[in-house]
């Protein structure tokens, strides 16, 4: 735009050199149709920089990476990372360093059979010092530590699934979103082609009334009727404006924030059933409760691990030391390495472990039932959705010749009009059948795209 303004400059600039005797305030002009061109331009360039376009792949772009609920899940998966190793699972060597050193100030009384020797003291210092370097190893707990490191390793694997159901999930948001956006924008541009028609059937009644072929019924009526349908399509664009806040929060955007969406309902006709059927085991969520189910199944395994006997290896290095001024023992110091194994066998405990362990058990059954009930709802699902997805592709075809059948309807409605061979009403009528026409092809379009995009979402296959 501003290379255009600068072009009229210059030829503006160039035809008032060819005529130097041109007056000054003709010389005034042209510098205040610079001035005009210049700021036109400027209002161009900053419309063009501050209305952005937003196609689809970039809304689920944006949508990815600003959700806050992804992000909570990705934070989520890094935990579970963390918790998946040997440590946590209670596999690796334990090693502890202890300490102390008690000072204390005692009183004495000894007793001998030598009475000579008795003593009795007060304020006698004392010193108590021992120190250890502690270390044990796990050798046998009925595989309770490799059931925790898998059920780890799963979780982890887990968590990874749910961040893909969550993408998945509001990839599909967006995208029915969208489309909606542009399924409002379709009416409201079918709205605006039989605005057009009204305002050319008030021209024709106002022509026709100034050559007394016309009555100020038909008059009022075209003036009505076009205020009718633009009241409709101020209604509409508040839809639109609404649908597209709702699309904004979707990708975490501003909501106020102005953008342009120009796309049209494109539906794919290539779907087939037996691959929508078998790609339900792939979804994420299906995964996920599989997952889950494999986790409650080692839980069980780590708790009957505890009514099995535990072994362990332990060594280290012990140092006592205490000093006294004064008693019996002036002095009493070891130390040295140690090293030995520990056998714990769980005898009774109120039958807490065997209790723990049917508990589990329970778990892991209810968990199965919910993979199952899961299954099912998607596979019904799926099935509701086909159904919808073939009866809408089978109405788009008939829905689009109605829709083309009826514009050529209204034009030539219009036609007759003009040639006082149809009625206002005939008018309105057609016009009717035309915004029906328009509305039901745009809804057919967006409930087979729904349909299409539910089916790929279930079979995790969707991508944009």
């Amino acid at each position: 735009m501003i290379a255009i303004a600068h072009c009229l400059l210059n030829i503006t600039i160039g035809h008032s050199t060819q005529y130097e005797s041109i007056q000054v305030f003709k010389k005034s002009t042209i510098v205040k149709m610079k001035q005009l061109l210049l700021i036109f331009a400027g209002i161009l360039f900053f419309i063009d920089g501050f209305s952005q376009k937003l196609g689809l792949p970039d809304a689920i772009e944006i949508a990815l990476k600003n959700n806050l609920g992804i992000q909570v899940a990705k934070n989520n998966a890094v935990i579970a990372g963390i918790n998946n190793s040997y440590g946590i699972a209670g596999g690796l060597p334990l090693v502890t360093m202890t300490g102390t050193d008690n000072q204390q100030i005692t009183t004495i009384n000894q007793k001998y059979s030598d009475p000579t020797k008795d003593a009795t003291r007060s304020g006698v210092t004392s010193n108590n010092l021992s120190a250890g370097l502690n270390a044990s190893e796990l050798i046998f707990n009925g595989k309770r530590v490799v059931s925790a490191k898998r059920r780890l390793s799963i979780t982890e694997e887990q968590s990874k699934q749910i961040i893909t159901s969550k993408a998945l999930a509001l990839v599909y948001n967006v995208i029915l979103k969208y489309y909606d956006v542009v399924k409002q924008q379709s009416y409201a541009r079918t709205l605006g082609t039989s605005i057009e028609v009204s305002r050319q059937k008030l021209e024709i009644v106002k022509a026709q009334q100034k050559v007394g072929v016309a009555n100020n019924a038909d008059l009022f009526q075209a003036q009505v009727d076009l205020n009718t349908q633009l009241q409709a399509l101020e209604a509409q664009q508040l839809n639109i404006d609404q649908d597209i806040t709702d699309l904004l929060t979707l990708l975490t955007l501003r909501p106020d924030s102005t953008v342009v969406i120009e796309d049209t309902i494109l539906v794919d006709k290539n779907i087939l059933f037996k691959n929508i059927m078998d790609g339900i085991a792939n979804n994420p969520d299906i995964v996920a409760a599989n997952q889950q189910v494999s986790i409650n199944q080692y839980l069980v395994k780590e708790v009957t691990a505890q009514r099995y006997p535990t072994l362990s290896f332990g060594a280290g290095y012990n140092l006592n030391r205490n000093q006294n001024a004064a008693g019996f023992s002036l002095l009493n110091q070891n130390y040295g390495p140690y090293a030995g194994l520990t056998l714990f066998v769980p005898i009774f405990n109120g039958g807490i472990y065997r209790k723990q362990q049917e508990i589990a058990t329970i778990n892991t059954r209810s968990a199965d039932l919910l993979k199952d009930t899961l299954i099912l709802s998607y596979t019904s699902n799926a099935v509701k959705n086909w159904q919808a997805y073939t009866n809408n592709l089978e109405q788009l075809e008939m829905s689009r010749q109605n829709y083309e059948l009826s514009k050529k309807l209204l034009e030539l409605v219009l036609q007759r009009f003009q040639l006082k061979q149809a009625t206002i009403v005939d008018v309105k009528n057609a016009q009717q059948s035309f915004e029906l026409a328009g509305f039901l092809l745009t809804n057919i379009s967006f409930s087979a795209k729904s349909a299409e995009v539910q089916l790929k979402r279930l079979a995790n296959q969707l991508t944009q």
